[in-house]
């Protein structure tokens, strides 16, 4: 008997994100037949943030995510690698590590014990990443040596990405060996028939399978689909400024707040986070609040032209760990979504374990047990 569906998938992503994409990108190089169902245009959501940090946990009561992200962080450079080579794009990506200032005695003895712990942990002789604790006054020609009156942490392992250049790489390959369809807003998947539907989505459209990974939108996906609300969305905020002569330095984690050079001549400041919000509009009182809080410990941004400034909201699960794995009750529906301020270090890892549980593969490195739907949800 012949299809029904004359465009028919293995698999159907929902989201054009850090997390869609990278699905996507795997699943075909897996070989899978892969749709992307976009609702605006790629990186619309939290995805098409400015800020690109790439920042490690702390190296501190180890635990399996902190393991994971570890992995995600140590691989990211080969995996950005050979998506570079494959799309002929550029993603930004460099490895600037990280200070962080200390303010305390307290701190000051705290942070000396992570060390110790990160020469475990990092395994710095054979991977090259040090988490080491400085004097006062080190590298005081990029912090303010007031925001550090102990020293500081100055740490290896931290990378940035210029996000929306990532994002277009991994657009570009899944455009040329799979399929991309934005304006197409996904409202329901028939597991019986693959059938999928939605405003701008062709009638003839069929997928094997279905992951949801449309960032705050896919939490009122799963309600419908389990009766839970399992997460939430969280307002962030961000900026971008001129930053010549300052490509080369590291982030500074200070007050809050990031501070990230850019390999282009820029550097990005952020992320405010606001659980109660109206919309995803940008706020120019918060605009101006990252700009003096960034600096009053930076000086050398003091001046800079605000070239851009990005708003939007960012899925968080109640459980705070991204969620990955097959929807409780629905055999035929997967749900990647809840990386928050972590995506996009690790969203090359999830794609791979995804797809491993699609395919009946090993993945690199297994999923932190609380990251699976077992975790998250009830029943």
């Amino acid at each position: 008997m012949p299809d029904a569906f004359s465009n028919r998938h293995d698999l159907a992503v929902v989201g054009g994100g850090i997390f869609g994409l990278s699905i996507a990108y795997r699943a075909l190089k897996e070989g899978l037949s892969v749709v992307v169902l976009e609702k605006d245009h790629i990186g619309a959501g939290a995805s098409g943030g400015v800020l690109g940090a790439l920042m490690p946990h702390m190296p501190a009561r180890w635990n399996p995510k902190k393991e994971f992200q570890f992995q995600s962080l140590m691989r990211l450079e080969a995996f950005i690698q050979g998506l570079e080579a494959e799309t002929g794009l550029s993603t930004g990506y460099g490895r600037c590590g990280r200070i962080l200032p200390l303010t305390t005695q307290d701190k000051f003895d705290h942070h000396l014990e992570r060390a110790a712990e990160a020469d475990e942990r990092w395994q710095p002789l054979k991977t090259g990443f040090t988490y080491q604790v400085e004097a006062q006054g080190s590298r005081a020609d990029w912090l303010s040596p007031k925001a550090a009156p102990f020293g500081i942490v100055y740490e290896t392992l931290a990378g940035r990405v210029a996000p929306r250049a990532y994002l277009a790489a991994l657009a570009a390959f899944v455009r040329e060996h799979g399929t991309l369809i934005e304006g197409a807003c996904f409202e329901a998947f028939d597991e019986a028939t693959g059938a999928i539907t939605g405003k701008g989505i062709a009638s003839a459209l069929a997928a094997g399978r279905l992951v949801l990974a449309s960032g705050p939108e896919s939490f009122d996906h799963l309600k419908s689909l389990t009766g839970e609300m399992i997460g939430r969305g969280e307002k962030g905020q961000a900026l971008i400024m001129e930053g010549a002569g300052l490509e080369d330095l590291p982030a500074i984690y200070c007050d809050g707040l990031y501070v990230v050079p850019h390999d282009d001549g820029t550097v990005a400041i952020g992320s405010t986070s606001d659980r109660d919000f109206v919309d995803s509009a940008v706020d120019p009182v918060r605009t101006e609040e990252l700009i003096r809080r960034a600096t009053a410990f930076c000086p050398r941004l003091e001046g800079r032209k605000v070239l851009s400034v990005w708003a939007g909201i960012r899925p968080r699960c109640n459980k705070r760990d991204a969620l990955v794995g097959n929807v409780p009750g629905h055999e035929r529906v997967f749900v990647a979504t809840g990386g928050f301020k972590i995506s996009y270090g690790i969203a090359h890892l999830i794609a791979d374990a995804l797809v491993a549980e699609l395919t009946g593969s090993t993945p690199a490195v297994d999923l932190p047990p609380s990251y699976r739907p077992g975790f998250h949800f009830k029943r």
